[in-house]
């Protein structure tokens, strides 16, 4: 794993034109008196529409190993509504349209509703920020993405003190999905939280990769990134957050419930029922490259560990 610095210039991350501003991505909003923080159309935050994000900096104890490339990004991707292979979702997933976007909040929290993409990215949320995490799944990747803390945008909506786990619904439209056709899973896609680690500063809401907006096979326009979790918790194309008491199902814990449970960390001490999780290979090499240790929480255990203080993680996989 390579050595964290918080000194790297943005430059040394991606390609240095990416970080020209072509104009600022970020207008100011205009709060509501009866919905606070909600922007009208004219102040409302937005994506660059050249696609490029302009003035990124490095986010504090992100990695200085090189990041695997573009293509390797996006072309290698698992994103079942687009169908089952690596390839499927960016051969398929050109069809989704990702403007307008909304997200409802629901559940145990204050302020409930619907909201626009673009009253979500806040100016002082959405700050043009560039992370580089370690990302694990088959195979191993660092990837720069460009996002938010999670905890920034749900402390927001109030949750209530009943809310004790956050769960997070991807898009579900037979006619933009191809996927949907086949019972891979119970559609729509969901994934689920403690909101202990929902609101740990290391899980992004993520709208960019490589300095750019994300691609629709990247799960556009907005997708959850949990690093020490990374291969297990990594929703695509949100539409839906719930604030629960209960602790809420998560798609592959309902499939295969003896593969994937509901913490689902990046652990080399639990096995997968079908393959070892105890070394990974780098994407982007052959399959003739060496193996190396999968590391606890994906390298990120000073972070994280304590969430998990006093559960037992082979049991509570």
């Amino acid at each position: 794993m390579g050595k964290r610095s918080n000194a790297i210039k943005p430059s040394q991350i991606t390609p240095e034109c990416v970080f020209h501003a072509r104009r600022d991505i970020v207008k100011s909003a205009v709060a509501l008196g009866l919905m606070p923080w909600l922007a009208d159309a004219a102040s409302a935050a937005e994506l660059p529409p050249n696609g490029e994000f302009g003035g990124l900096s490095e986010w504090p104890g992100s990695l200085t190993e090189t990041p695997n490339s573009y293509e390797d990004i996006t072309t290698y991707n698992n994103y079942y509504e687009f169908g089952t292979g690596k390839g499927d979702p960016a051969r398929y997933a050109d069809r989704l349209q990702t403007s307008p976007w909304s997200v409802a909040v629901t559940g145990e929290a204050e302020k409930r509703g619907t909201y626009a993409l673009e009253d979500l990215l806040r100016p002082h949320t959405l700050e043009d920020r560039v992370y580089r995490f370690r990302c694990v799944e088959a195979w191993s990747m660092i990837v720069p993405w460009v996002g938010f803390p999670v905890g920034e945008l749900l402390q927001r909506f109030a949750p209530s003190s009943r809310a004790k786990y956050v769960q997070f619904f991807t898009l579900a439209d037979r006619r933009q999905m191809p996927g949907l056709a086949y019972p891979v899973l119970d559609w729509p896609y969901r994934e689920g939280l403690t909101i202990e680690e929902a609101m740990h500063p290391l899980a992004l809401l993520t709208v960019g990769v490589y300095g750019k907006v994300l691609p629709n096979q990247n799960g556009a326009p907005l997708r959850l990134i949990v690093p020490w979790k990374y291969g297990f918790k990594s929703i695509k194309s949100i539409v839906r957050i719930h604030f629960t008491e209960r602790q809420p199902q998560t798609s592959w814990n309902m499939a295969a419930p003896q593969e994937y449970g509901f913490y689902s960390n990046v652990n080399p001490n639990v096995d997968h029922p079908r393959w070892s999780q105890a070394t990974e290979r780098r994407l982007g090499g052959s399959l003739f490259s060496p193996r190396i240790p999968t590391l606890m929480f994906n390298g990120y255990g000073e972070e994280v560990a304590s969430l998990y203080g006093g559960l037992d993680l082979v049991r509570n996989y």
